[in-house]
């Protein structure tokens, strides 16, 4: 019955860390509104392109610090 358990638990931490993987993967935004309620923007979508690329546009590159 221990080991039954025990692979269940490895099973299901295995399941979790690759589903993780995939999720971090995807571009994907959610925006958040004061009353509380949120949308979330999945890759793909039109609104979704056009905020990642302003908020791109927005960020300093990377390796770009001050010389």
């Amino acid at each position: 019955m221990r080991r039954l358990f025990f692979l269940g638990m490895l099973a299901g931490t295995v399941w979790w860390l690759l589903g993780r993987r995939r999720a971090v993967t995807a571009d994907r935004a959610t925006v958040g509104y004061h009353d509380g309620s949120s949308l979330t923007l999945e890759s793909g979508a039109p609104e979704l392109e056009r905020l990642l690329h302003i908020a791109r546009g927005a960020m300093p590159q990377r390796g770009a610090g001050p010389q």
